[in-house]
């Protein structure tokens, strides 16, 4: 395919650069613990540095993967399937998830919200960065709010947040993992404090599973 093919069908959400599409048990926030199929877009420009999928960042090194392959792979697993990155709504995500519904399938999205929302999301799980905050309707979209705790001004950005998102949003605090057993008390206390906040956790790298 030629660069400015390969650039239309991007463009209009023909194909992704898919960096790997796997089926596994949600990890995180309101729906851990359930079966989902995961697609991983590459591509971001946020630029977390504890980010553990960095690999993510660069699309260029990913194969550019015509979405009625990815969509015959999803059908296969789970009827839930969950789109993460990189930044996934850094493409156009219309043409994959009406695919995905017209085959009766459950989309959740993980995202920064730092993009112009495209696509048709059952779960919109929002996780804002410093780097590049959300747009306002990635705010109003929100279903479930999980803030990265890093270190102790992290709470006071996760509160700014939580501001901003509709009162029924579920609100998560989780630790980054590098730096869990010394936030994790943190938390607990902060949650208990706060009951407004639930505690989320990477269940999934305790389970020793992708």
């Amino acid at each position: 395919m030629d660069l400015a093919k390969k650039d239309h069908k991007l463009e209009k959400g023909e194909v992704l650069p898919l960096m790997e599409a796997f089926y596994t048990i949600q990890g995180e926030g309101y729906h851990k613990g359930s079966a989902a199929y995961f697609i991983r877009v590459g591509g971001c420009d946020v630029g977390c540095h504890w980010c553990d999928v960095k690999e993510s960042w660069n699309p260029d090194i990913h194969p550019v993967t015509a979405i009625h392959e990815i969509i015959d792979s999803a059908k296969k697993y789970s009827d839930t399937v969950v789109v993460t990155g990189g930044e996934p709504l850094m493409w156009n995500m219309n043409p994959l998830t009406q695919g995905l519904k017209s085959s009766g399938l459950k989309i959740h999205i993980e995202t920064s919200g730092a993009y112009a929302l495209s696509g048709h999301w059952d779960w919109f799980c929002l996780s804002p960065k410093k780097n590049k905050l959300p747009i306002s309707p990635a705010y109003a979209r929100a279903d479930e709010l999980k803030m990265i705790i890093h270190n102790n001004d992290d709470f006071n950005f996760a509160e700014s947040q939580s501001e901003k998102v509709g009162s029924d949003c579920k609100l998560y605090l989780q630790p980054e993992w590098s730096k869990r057993e010394k936030m994790m008390p943190l938390i607990v206390d902060y949650v208990m404090e706060n009951p407004k906040w639930k505690v989320s956790l990477q269940t999934h790298k305790y389970l020793n599973i992708p």
